[in-house]
C-alpha cells in the first residue's frame, strides 16, 4: 500500500510537471483568474478588442470551462477605434455569448467632465480615465482585470498583479503589496478596487506565440495591408479617417503596412511589414529590435506619462 502511495504521489508530481512545462504562463493566468472569482464579488475583464485582450477572453474561457465566463466584458470607447477593432469586438462577443458593457468617452465630453483635446497631436486616449472610473462606479465593480504587461512600459513593471486603487481610483506605486510565493491578497477597503493583471508576465512575444498555438482569431489589422498613410516624426500615420489631424504638407501615400498595437487611431503608428500571416507577425516579432509602445505616440508626450496617467487611475 505504501509502494503504491508513493507510485501514485510521483505520478501526480510528473503530471503537474508536465503541464507547466506546457506553459508555466497559461497555467498562472489561469490560476489567476479563478483567484478573482474566488476573492472578489463583482470583477470585469477591460476589453479593446486588442492581441492582449482577446488573450484574456481565450484564457477566461480556459480557466472557467465548460462554464461560461462568468463576469462582463466592459469596453471604454473613445470613438477614436479603428473600425477593423470594433466590427471585431461585436463579432466575438456575439460568438461567445458573453455580456458586453460599452461606455463611451464621448458621453463624458458631452458631460463637461473632460475636455476635448486640439491640435496636431490632440488624443482621446487621456480622457479614458474619467469615462472608465465612472463606469466602475455605476456597476460597482470591485475587480477590473486587464491586458497589461510588465514589459510594455517602466511603469507597468512597478505594478503588482493584484494592483490596489484607492476610492479615488488612483494607484500609488510606493504603496503596494508584496505578493510572495504567488499569494494573492484581494483584500480592500470600502471604497478600493483592484486592478488585475493576469498576463502581467508575459512579454509581446508570449502572447502572438499564444496566439499562434491557440490559434486565435485577431482583427484584421494586425496583418500586413495597403493603407493610406503619411509621415509625421519618423512615425507612420493612418489617413484613412477625420480622427487625425493632418497639415496640408504632410503627404498622403498608400504603403503596405500593419499595426503592432492597437490604441486610437489618434495615437497609434503602423509599421512597414509583409507579415500577412500569424507565423510570419512571430518571425517578424523575434527579429525586432524595437519595442511595440515605440508605436504609440501617447507615450511619447513625456518620459513619465504612463506613470502620470496610472497614477490619475488609467487601467
Amino acid at each position: 500500500m505504501e509502494v503504491l502511495e508513493k507510485k501514485t504521489e510521483q505520478l501526480n508530481g510528473s503530471a503537474i510537471k508536465s503541464v507547466l512545462k506546457v506553459n508555466p504562463l497559461e497555467s498562472e493566468a489561469i490560476y489567476i483568474f479563478r483567484e478573482v472569482v474566488a476573492q472578489f464579488e463583482k470583477p470585469v475583464l477591460l476589453f479593446s478588442g486588442g492581441k492582449d485582450s482577446i488573450t484574456l477572453v481565450r484564457l477566461a474561457q480556459k480557466a472557467f470551462y465548460p462554464g461560461k465566463i462568468p463576469f462582463p466584458l466592459l469596453h471604454i470607447d473613445t470613438g477614436h477605434n479603428f473600425p477593423e477593432t470594433i466590427e471585431f469586438r461585436d463579432r466575438l462577443v456575439k460568438e461567445l455569448g458573453v455580456e458586453l458593457i460599452v461606455r463611451n468617452v464621448q458621453d463624458s465630453i458631452d458631460q463637461g467632465k473632460v475636455i476635448e483635446e486640439k491640435g496636431k497631436y490632440a488624443s482621446r486616449n487621456s480622457l479614458q480615465t474619467t469615462t472608465l472610473l465612472d463606469a466602475l462606479e455605476e456597476f460597482k465593480f470591485d475587480a477590473a482585470i486587464g491586458g497589461a504587461r510588465r514589459d510594455e512600459e517602466k511603469a507597468r513593471a512597478k505594478e503588482r498583479i493584484f494592483s490596489v486603487r484607492d476610492d479615488f481610483g488612483q494607484w500609488d506605486e510606493k504603496n503596494q503589496r508584496p505578493e510572495l510565493f504567488d499569494h494573492l491578497n484581494g483584500k480592500i477597503d470600502l471604497g478600493q478596487n483592484v486592478r488585475v493583471f493576469p498576463i502581467s508576465n508575459w512579454t509581446e512575444l508570449d502572447v502572438w506565440s499564444y496566439i499562434q498555438k491557440e490559434d486565435i482569431e485577431i482583427p484584421s489589422i494586425y496583418f500586413a495591408h495597403k493603407r493610406k498613410t503619411f509621415i509625421r516624426d519618423g512615425m507612420i500615420w493612418s489617413a484613412e479617417d477625420d480622427v487625425v489631424h493632418r497639415e496640408d504638407d504632410e503627404l498622403v501615400e498608400e504603403r503596405l503596412v500593419r499595426f503592432r498595437t492597437v490604441g486610437d487611431m489618434s495615437c497609434t503608428a503602423a509599421v512597414l511589414s509583409d507579415a500577412i500571416t500569424i507565423d510570419k507577425v512571430v518571425a517578424e516579432i523575434r527579429e525586432s529590435t524595437i519595442s511595440e509602445r515605440g508605436a504609440r505616440i501617447d507615450d511619447k508626450r513625456s518620459e513619465a506619462a504612463m506613470e502620470k496617467r496610472k497614477q490619475q487611475g488609467y487601467f
